[in-house]
């Protein structure tokens, strides 16, 4: 007889059924490890979160946690989750963290990747959506390349005789592109659309105006594109913003689709990324955005720091979660950091702190020019490389990685996994064991755990009797605000055999334009460098192309002649007309009296190839492109020309770049880093060194000038990315004296110094260098600021200077205003042709007018200015006299 009672039957009946526990969800060891707010921001799942990730605080650790507990809770399938990146690497680092993650590789996850290929993925489904009346996108779309985009940009522009002397093709993409980016598409009245452009005197158009506008073209351009069926990658958003718009049932089935939204870097998107998140997460409000507005630095490629700033306002009920614990940098490093950054006023705040010991405080130091800057910080690095300075014989790394740290470095790299073992013998091997401290520390543990094995036992016996007192090159970063500051620190490595790499872009001497230079140079210098010569022919266009390239060529090698000797024949023999004809002609005059002077001992080098840029025509070329990297480039040629000036003759520095140059070919085992502040957003180096720090250069004046607060404060958030991206030691470093446009010109400590916590900063300033007004042997740090204590040193003590000073005492205060980004009251005074002045361009005229940005002709160039920094030159008083100089 059955022994079941109603306590079995209760006890059965409580118990989960074979489906039920089958569908349980499973356990969560990927949680284990994570600190209280990222657990927060990984099991807060449903409704809008924004999770405020300071630097180094694991914010993508959290991000792919909280996807990899997604799919481990059943809350959605791989094929309902968007999750948005702004890079392909960053996608596929996501990817492979939540594979392992979850112990498996992750398939059925469309809609994991940028911006731009989820929104490829939409658009091909709704292209017929796209167009007019008479023209309709097809299913089939070409996306463009950049190429693609400025040759038919070129054609449009041509065909409406646009002088593209003055106005560059690149010019006009970038504020095509910019329109994009803020989501405008081509006005009804184009004409009042963008800048105004001129046409070129007497082009052969009839009943035209002889001006064009950018949104002229603009619409010609969108009208074009429809009839290739084609789209340019600032179309893949805007297409997609408008189909929402326009269509609300297509909206909603996106909306249904996506049941969670997960965006990394919320702080870098722009107005067409913002609308189109925001329409995809009004459905099911599931979305979570991972940022960090004190980290926005792109705002000139159209970032809004807003987006993140408003999140709460465009998303009632928002949970905000702040990740506040470094895994990075040392407290000094983080309070100077954070000490910074609170200047700001458009911020939503957090406080970064660290269970780290405290390190060594951030240093500080000024130098007399920036030569001395660069040989400074050579000798450091050469300490701390040998292992001779006394923070390398006392090292001490907050970042104490686990193995699956290691791995999501892998993964950030593009390395790929790897087992335990295979890890412990590549660091053996490579000898990289021996060299970096996180890697010791890593292997020591790892052997540790498995010292019961005897190559284990052995290999853990080295290990232990070796301990890392010196930094590998691989772990030192040189941060610069401009590429022009690199090239001091690229000559200084080169002279003293200091390996080292550029990181986001070419080494100085490789540049477009310092070639293009260097090929003038070598032509002056030797008439007969056939290479030079070709280089240079038609740089800037002379109306040279391939087939008058190859008269010239044909010339030369049938009558045994350089290029050109062989150009000089073509000319004398009429084998050229016109204005090609003509330039070659001056081409070679040129050459022929820049080569008399490079040979004559007495002439200045240095002003020989200020000449040589100046009269081909070089310089000009530069000044009147209008892309965003022509002020760079400028500012290199403007460098070149001053590493001259330590040489006796052109000859010398040609040889020099050459021998150096040949001496830099081939990969280092080891090499320092140098790169822009922009570049290193992302990274992370035990030692950086943060030189040119000076009003002007750090904050950049010309960012100030166009954007006004809000670019003083993206410069700010600049300097602190700069600073949180060293691990161990962090210098600042300025220059008294310093080249710029040509000339010596003294400089002052930049602004952000003084907003440094003096309690976590070290100066380093030798005693005497400014007369005892500042350095190691002035007034305590708290007791003056870096102005006071500079403006009291004999460089600043001339009567100039004070008679600058008691000018800019006398005078209002300026105000700050922010630039106005949708009201176009405040260039409502000016109309095209008005006079206008500046305080630093001067008086010009305007060219062009859009929202609250003049184009403005100054005797430097053409200039593009926000409305509020200028004032009608009839009521302008310039408030500085010929006099007003400060030596």
């Amino acid at each position: 007889m059955s022994q079941f009672d109603d306590h079995d039957a209760f006890e059965a009946a409580s118990r989960p059924s074979l489906s039920q526990r089958a569908m349980a969800p499973r356990p969560a060891p990927y949680l284990d490890g994570l600190n209280p707010a990222q657990r927060l921001a990984v099991e807060t799942l449903d409704g809008p979160v924004l999770l405020l990730a300071g630097a180094g605080t694991g914010k993508t650790r959290a991000l792919t946690t909280r996807i990899a507990h997604l799919l481990m809770q059943g809350r959605a399938t791989p094929g309902r989750i968007l999750a948005v990146t702004f890079t392909n690497k960053a996608a596929r680092e996501m990817k492979e963290r939540v594979a392992r993650l979850l112990g498996e590789t992750v398939e059925g996850m469309p809609w994991l990747g940028t911006f731009h290929s989820i929104s490829v993925k939409i658009l091909r489904r709704h292209a017929e959506l796209v167009g007019d009346g008479e023209l309709h996108l097809k299913p089939g779309f070409t996306i463009l390349d950049t190429d693609d985009q400025l040759r038919l940009l070129k054609q449009l522009m041509v065909a409406e005789a646009v002088d593209q002397q003055r106005w560059s093709v690149r010019w006009v993409a970038g504020h095509i592109d910019n329109f994009k980016n803020r989501h405008e598409r081509p006005s009804n009245d184009p004409r009042s659309q963008g800048p105004i452009m001129e046409r070129i005197p007497n082009a052969p158009l009839v009943g035209v105006s002889h001006k064009v506008s950018v949104g002229e073209i603009y619409a010609q351009y969108q009208r074009r594109l429809l009839e290739l069926n084609a789209v340019d990658f600032g179309d893949l958003l805007m297409h997609c913003v408008n189909i929402f718009q326009a269509h609300p049932d297509v909206l909603a089935q996106w909306q249904d689709r996506f049941r969670y939204i997960l965006v990394d870097e919320y702080q870098d998107t722009n107005v067409a990324q913002y609308l189109w998140l925001r329409l995809l997460a009004q459905g099911h409000r599931n979305i979570c955005c991972v940022g960090d507005d004190d980290q926005s630095i792109y705002g000139w490629r159209g970032a809004e720091v807003g987006n993140i700033l408003r999140f709460e306002a465009d998303f009632p009920g928002a949970q905000v979660i702040r990740l506040e614990q470094n895994y990075r940098s040392t407290p000094h490093i983080l309070a100077a950091a954070s000490g910074l950054i609170e200047h700001n006023k458009g911020r939503l705040g957090k406080e970064l702190w660290t269970d780290a010991q405290d390190g060594e405080k951030v240093r500080l130091i000024g130098h007399w020019d920036s030569e001395a800057e660069a040989r400074w910080i050579g000798e450091k690095i050469e300490d701390h490389h040998s292992g001779r300075s006394a923070e390398a014989k006392s090292r001490y790394n907050p970042r104490l990685e686990s193995f699956e740290q290691e791995l999501d470095r892998r993964s950030k790299a593009g390395l790929g996994p790897i087992e335990k073992h295979g890890y412990i013998r590549q660091a053996f091997e490579s000898g990289e064991v021996y060299r970096n401290l996180k890697t010791y520390n890593l292997v020591l543990n790892l052997l540790q755990a498995e010292e019961n094995t005897r190559a284990a036992g052995n290999m853990l016996g080295a290990v232990q009797s070796y301990v890392v007192q010196k930094y590998s090159l691989n772990e030192i970063a040189i941060l610069v605000r401009a590429s022009h500051q690199m090239r001091a620190f690229e000559d200084r490595f080169l002279t003293i055999g200091l390996p080292y790499r550029v990181i986001g872009g070419p080494r100085f001497y490789e540049r477009q334009e310092i070639r293009d230079a260097m090929g003038y140079f070598r032509l002056a210098v030797s008439p007969t460098d056939d290479l030079a010569f070709e280089r240079i022919v038609n740089t800037p266009r002379r109306g040279l192309g391939p087939k008058a390239l190859q008269t010239i060529q044909r010339e030369a090698r049938e009558r045994g002649l350089s290029l050109l000797e062989g150009a000089a024949a073509v000319v004398a023999g009429g084998g050229l007309s016109g204005k090609a004809a003509a330039a070659l002609r001056r081409l070679v005059e040129q050459m022929g009296a820049f080569h008399a002077e490079a040979l004559d001992s007495r002439a200045s080098h240095v002003a020989l190839a200020e000449r040589i840029l100046d009269e081909t025509g070089y310089t000009a070329m530069w000044q009147n492109d209008k892309s965003p990297d022509a002020p760079g480039r400028l500012d290199n040629l403007k460098e070149l020309v001053k590493a001259l000036e330590e040489f006796d003759n052109l000859q010398g520095f040609l040889e020099h770049v050459a021998l150096v140059m040949d001496a830099a070919e081939g990969e280092q085992a080891e090499e320092v880093s140098i790169m822009t502040l922009h570049a290193a957003k992302g990274l992370e180096y035990p030692i950086v060194f943060l030189p040119g720090w000076e009003d002007g250069l750090f904050p950049s004046q010309r960012s100030m000038d166009e954007s006004g607060l809000k670019g003083l404060e993206e410069e700010r958030r600049l300097a602190y990315v700069g600073l949180t991206r060293a691990e161990e030691l962090a210098t600042i470093s300025f220059a008294g004296n310093r080249r710029l446009y040509g000339q010596w010109q003294s400089s002052l400590p930049s602004r952000f110094i003084d907003e440094l916590p003096e309690d976590h900063i070290e100066v380093l300033t030798p005693p005497g260098l400014y007369n005892g007004g500042y350095g190691a042997a002035a007034q305590p740090f708290a007791q003056s600021s870096m102005h006071d204590r500079a403006s009291r040193a004999d460089v600043y003590n001339s009567p100039g200077w004070k008679r600058m000073q008691d000018r800019a005492a006398a005078r209002p205060a300026p105000v700050h205003r922010t630039p106005i980004t949708i009201d176009a009251e405040p260039a409502a005074r000016f109309a095209v042709g008005d006079r206008v002045f500046h305080q630093k361009f001067g008086t010009g005229s305007i060219m062009g007018i859009a929202e609250d940005t003049l184009t403005v002709e100054f005797p430097a160039g053409f200039k593009t200015i926000k409305a509020a920094y200028v004032q009608p030159a009839a009521t302008a008083a310039p408030d500085v006299t010929p006099d007003d100089v400060p030596f």
